[in-house]
């Protein structure tokens, strides 16, 4: 497996994963509107977020996350991580492939300088909560969402 920044290449790939957690969706069948591509480019563009991909040796992509880098006044001004949009194919969970990846950001987020990473999970994701629990993150608040 290697895992990298993402290219526009992979934005099909990318919105396959997320599209549905519980089912493999063929990058082929998914149309990259102008919306995917300017939020793409934006995250591609700053500094401070990195969209990662885990793929094969012949480039299928099995999963993927966002890294956003948080400056900020608490923690004494230590910057934090914010990982995003996680996901490992359906089909290949189990393997190992989330726990590879995950622990891929977590370094690259302290290699940089963070001395926090975060997440959210949705309330229904049980099972990545145990595997979010078996990493040795620890669910320390309530998270809260306002929609536009």
């Amino acid at each position: 497996m290697t895992i990298r920044t993402a290219t526009r290449r992979d934005l099909p790939a990318i919105i396959a994963l997320l599209a549905d957690e519980d089912t493999v969706v063929d990058p082929r069948t998914v149309e990259v509107d102008e919306a995917y591509e300017r939020a793409f480019k934006a995250v591609d563009a700053d500094e401070r977020n990195e969209m990662i991909v885990m793929d094969e040796a012949d480039g299928t992509v099995v999963g993927c996350l966002q890294l956003t880098y948080i400056p900020g006044l608490g923690r004494h001004g230590q910057e934090r991580a914010l990982i995003e949009a996680v996901r490992v194919r359906a089909d290949r969970r189990g393997a190992g492939l989330g726990r590879e990846l995950l622990s891929w950001a977590i370094e690259r987020a302290r290699g940089r300088g963070c001395t926090l990473v975060q997440l959210t999970s949705n309330k229904r994701r049980t099972e990545a909560h145990r595997f979010y629990d078996s990493l040795g993150f620890v669910r320390s608040h309530d998270g809260f969402k306002l929609s536009f």
